[in-house]
């Protein structure tokens, strides 16, 4: 009886530490999901107390919505360059830096640091650097640099693809790094017997051993840049015209701005099911190669 009363017990206080989470998630997430699905189906301007039930046309309309295809079509382009950039330099930064270099501690921090910072900070700190601190070098070197990336529609891109690296390359190169301490020293002293030399050794027992940090960082990246909105609210704003306009912040506008709550959140629901198939994919892939590997 007394092993009853504590096994109940003790199923009570596991309870009462997942419960305020639990509620947390089901409130802030669960419920505006199912709200937002409701919603999608509707012609709801977020003010009025009802709203018009129109089915599937907030859905067809998002297929031939023309700034909707544009939204995309930056968002796709931002995601690829995003991925590769970050998982390519990142990759660079931990071999290096897991090699015994002097103050790879300092350099280890000065890498990663900018991540701590807020998005919205990133955007408004880089903003300014285009716009006053850079300028600053042409007159100083005498040069005619156009370091006003966020200004034109053919540069933009490149403009917070340098900003967007610059905060998230140390995150992903502390995964790269966790893995590459975590490769047995051992498999490199065999590799040496046999005769590989440098290269031999990335390619065939570092890079193999990576297949899991490869699988993390390329879904993440991939899935936050699908995302990507606080940096452009504070550096672009989605401009210059509508350039540099994501999904994401197109749904806000929409929503928001345009009052335009249903076909909004029809939106949101059909951007959540392109990210999980996205993510389900990739990690199809991805650990199908592992096993390879």
């Amino acid at each position: 009886m007394l092993h009853r009363s504590l096994k109940r017990f003790e199923k009570i206080q596991y309870f009462s530490l997942v419960l305020p989470g639990l509620i947390l998630f089901t409130v802030g997430l669960i419920i505006p999901m199912f709200l937002s699905l409701g919603y999608s189906f509707t012609d709801w301007n977020g003010l009025t107390p009802t709203a018009t039930f129109i089915g599937l046309e907030n859905y067809r309309k998002f297929f031939t919505d023309p700034f909707a295809n544009q939204a995309w079509s930056f968002t796709i382009r931002f995601t690829i360059w995003n991925t590769i950039i970050q998982n390519i330099f990142a990759l660079l930064f931990a071999v290096v830096l897991n090699g015994k270099i002097k103050g790879e501690r300092i350099y280890r921090t000065v890498v990663f640091v900018p991540c701590l910072i807020s998005a919205v900070i990133v955007g408004f700190i880089w903003l300014r650097m285009y716009s006053n601190v850079l300028p600053v070098l042409n007159r100083l070197l005498g040069t005619d640099i156009n370091f006003l990336l966020f200004g034109s529609s053919k540069t933009v891109l490149t403009g917070l693809l340098i900003a967007n690296n610059w905060q998230w390359i140390g995150y992903w190169m502390l995964i790269y790094l966790a893995a590459l301490q975590s490769i047995p020293f051992e498999l490199y002293e065999s590799a040496t017997i046999d005769g590989a030399m440098g290269w031999q050794k990335f390619r065939h027992i570092t890079i193999p051993m990576l297949a899991p940090a490869f699988t993390i960082c390329i879904v993440g990246i991939t899935t936050g840049s699908l995302k990507v909105y606080e940096l452009l609210v504070t550096s672009t704003q989605g401009g210059p015209g509508r350039a540099s306009t994501s999904i994401v912040y197109y749904i806000y506008n929409t929503a928001i701005n345009g009052r335009q709550y249903g076909y909004g959140s029809a939106m949101s629901i059909l951007l959540v099911i392109i990210l999980l198939i996205v993510a389900l994919l990739q990690l199809s892939f991805l650990r199908k190669k592992e096993v390879q590997l």
